[in-house]
């Protein structure tokens, strides 16, 4: 380690000065007279962090513990992808319920063409399915429920496949694979939320300008 450089004083009369200094003094006439050095030097006795770190990270990999905790990250990533967390606050139909949802938003900002023309002006309702059709059926379901997974399967058959699978629990890679189509999921339980279902198995159609949501046993 390299020590400190010792502090040097002069006193303003060319003497050596009783009191420490953080700065040299000069005498009256601007020049400066070399005093020596003022109390003892000591080496810099802190650890440089940055060696410290690397070597707690050597010591990591040699012993294996770096190479556990890559493992168990990538565990864990794998189980959060194979078997996310189930929707939270949804339970097995046990009471058939048939409701309606109406999807239209009151637009809160105009909405302007390429030429800056106000084209929706702010305050106007606007209903999505006066524009584009519902053209496949939601169905919710949560596949850790054979019973459930079993009336999906039964459902896309009798509606010649027109159906989009959301699971709220269970693997849906484990039923892409079994399926051979796609399966998805309702992240954070954001779709049954904004749609109201409490139930699964839950069946969502068009009925005009809303949308029929049947929980079924």
């Amino acid at each position: 380690m390299t020590a400190c450089p010792a502090s040097r004083v002069t006193s303003a009369a060319g003497l050596p000065s009783s009191q420490p200094s953080e700065a040299p003094w000069r005498s009256a006439t601007g020049s400066g007279q070399d005093l020596g050095v003022i109390g003892p030097v000591y080496p810099i006795a802190e650890p440089n962090l940055l060696e410290l770190i690397l070597g707690k990270l050597r010591a990591a990999g040699e012993d294996g513990t770096l190479a556990r905790l890559q493992r168990e990250s990538l565990e864990r990533v794998r189980r959060g992808v194979e078997d996310p967390a189930p929707v939270a606050g949804l339970s097995r139909t046990r009471q058939p319920r048939r409701f309606h949802h109406d999807p239209s938003i009151v637009v809160q900002e105009a909405i302007h063409d390429a030429d800056g023309r106000v084209i929706v002006p702010p305050g106007t309702v606007v209903n999505p399915l006066d524009t584009v059709n519902l053209s496949q059926a939601l169905l919710f379901i949560d596949a850790r429920d054979r019973e459930q997974v079993a009336r999906a399967r039964k459902l896309i058959d009798e509606r010649q496949g027109k159906v989009k699978v959301i699971l709220t629990g269970g693997s849906y890679l484990d039923l892409m694979r079994r399926w051979q189509r796609p399966v998805f999921y309702d992240q954070q339980g954001n779709l049954t939320t904004k749609l109201g279902i409490r139930q699964v198995p839950a069946l969502v159609t068009q009925d005009g300008r809303r949308l029929r949501i049947d929980e079924l046993l």
